[in-house]
């Protein structure tokens, strides 16, 4: 009977090893599977951090502007003026070379748009500077309406190359 104790015994001390050996093997594969998971949680936090610094080193965009000739429009009259004139030189930025390519394509259109809209114009409205934002407005939602069906041009900016008024 003594030998059948010593394999049993024995053999226990086998099992006991192998669970242990198990055990370790176990740990270390979370181990592992945790660092993994640490690694590319720190990934994907350093490409969210890495985007707008991407973004930052990109070159700006270059701006598209739209060359018009100059108007000079005689503005309504208000009770105390009996005749004004505007000469106006305009530059439209705009967003893109489609916007550019649609406005040149549709100018004769664009340039009555304004004429009218700067005929409307008393010089009281215009000569301040509110009154020349208001007016750089006014231009901008003028142009952007539909020129073809589905088609307006983004007018970003309209900045005036002439501005005189007597």
């Amino acid at each position: 009977m003594s030998k059948k104790n010593q394999k049993a015994s024995g053999g226990g001390k086998k099992s006991s090893l192998a669970i242990l050996l198990m055990m370790l093997i176990a740990v270390g594969a979370c181990a592992l599977a945790g660092y993994t998971f640490y690694e590319m949680k720190n990934m994907k936090a350093g490409a969210k951090d890495d985007a707008p610094a991407k973004v930052k080193n990109a070159a700006p965009a270059v701006p598209v502007y739209v060359q018009m000739d100059t108007f000079t429009v005689s503005l309504k009259p208000e009770a105390n003026d009996s005749d004004r004139v505007l000469y106006i030189g305009l530059t439209l930025r705009v967003k893109d070379a489609e916007s550019k390519s649609l406005l040149e394509e549709y100018m004769p259109e664009v340039r009555s748009r304004l004429l009218i809209l700067l005929a409307h114009q008393t010089a009281t409205d215009i000569s301040s500077d509110e009154g020349k934002t208001g007016l750089t407005e006014k231009i901008k939602e003028t142009v952007s309406k539909p020129l073809a069906p589905n088609h307006s041009a983004v007018v970003t900016d309209v900045l005036f190359n002439a501005f005189i008024l007597r």
